[in-house]
C-alpha cells in the first residue's frame, strides 16, 4: 500500500487560509458572561450541539452564578439543569468536581494556561484550547470532529491522527497570530461548507477562489 501523502506547510497553510477567506469573522457561538461559565458552557458542550447548550445556560448561570455555588450544589440541583443535555450524569459530576478544583486550588479563578486547564476534571486539551482562545485571547486551535474531519479530508494530517497531533500540526503550518481566526474558521466550514455528509466530495471544491 503506497504511504500517504500530505500536504507541505505552504500547502496547508494556503488551505486554511482559504477557509478563513470564506469564514472571517467567525468566533465561538457558546453563551457565556464570564471565564467560569465558559469553562463549564465548553464541557457541557461534548457530544452536543451549542444551541443545546445555549437554551440551558441563562438557567444555568443564573443557578450557579460562581464557581462556590457551583461546588456547594448538590449533583441532584445541577442535573436538573442539564438533564436535556447528552451525558447529564457524568457531565453534572464534572462540573461539580471542576468546580470544586477551581475553588481550592485557584481562589475560583480560571487558570490561564493549557497544563492548569487540563487539570480540571472533565476538562481535556480541547475544551482547554478553546478556554484559552476565547476567554483569555491566547493563540490555540481547538481539535473538535470538524477540525479533524478537514485536517484529514486535505491530508494536512493522517488519517489515523489523533487529536493532539492534528493540534500540533495545525499550528506549526501557521503563525501563532493566526490560530484563534483559524479555529473558528474551521468550526464553520466544517459545520456549513463541508459537513460530514459530503463525504464523497472533492474538498477543493468547496474552497474560495484562490487569492492571487
Amino acid at each position: 500500500m503506497a504511504a500517504e501523502k500530505l500536504l507541505s506547510d505552504a500547502a496547508a497553510r494556503d488551505v486554511l487560509r482559504r477557509i478563513v477567506q470564506l469564514y472571517p469573522k467567525s468566533e465561538g457561538s457558546l453563551l457565556w458572561d464570564n471565564r467560569f461559565h465558559l469553562v463549564c458552557a465548553v464541557m457541557m458542550s461534548a457530544q452536543t450541539t451549542d444551541l443545546m447548550v445555549n437554551r440551558i445556560m441563562p438557567k444555568f448561570t443564573e443557578d450557579f452564578p460562581l464557581p462556590e455555588t457551583l461546588a456547594n450544589a448538590p449533583i441532584s440541583a445541577i442535573e436538573a439543569d442539564i438533564n436535556h443535555l447528552n451525558l447529564y450524569h457524568s457531565k453534572a459530576a464534572h462540573l461539580k468536581a471542576a468546580a470544586q478544583m477551581l475553588v481550592e486550588k485557584y481562589q475560583g479563578v480560571v487558570p490561564n494556561t493549557l497544563a492548569e486547564l487540563v487539570k480540571l476534571p472533565g476538562v481535556g486539551e480541547k475544551t482547554a484550547s478553546v478556554v484559552l482562545a476565547d476567554g483569555f485571547g491566547i493563540p490555540a486551535i481547538a481539535v473538535d470532529t470538524h477540525v479533524t474531519r478537514i485536517a484529514k479530508r486535505f491530508h494536512i494530517v493522517p488519517a489515523n491522527a489523533k487529536p493532539h497531533e492534528i493540534k500540533l500540526r495545525l499550528e506549526a503550518v501557521l503563525p501563532k497570530e493566526e490560530w484563534i481566526a483559524t479555529h473558528h474558521a474551521l468550526i464553520y466550514f466544517g459545520r456549513y461548507t463541508m459537513p460530514a455528509r459530503l463525504k464523497n466530495v472533492d474538498p477543493y471544491t468547496l474552497l474560495p477562489t484562490k487569492k492571487s
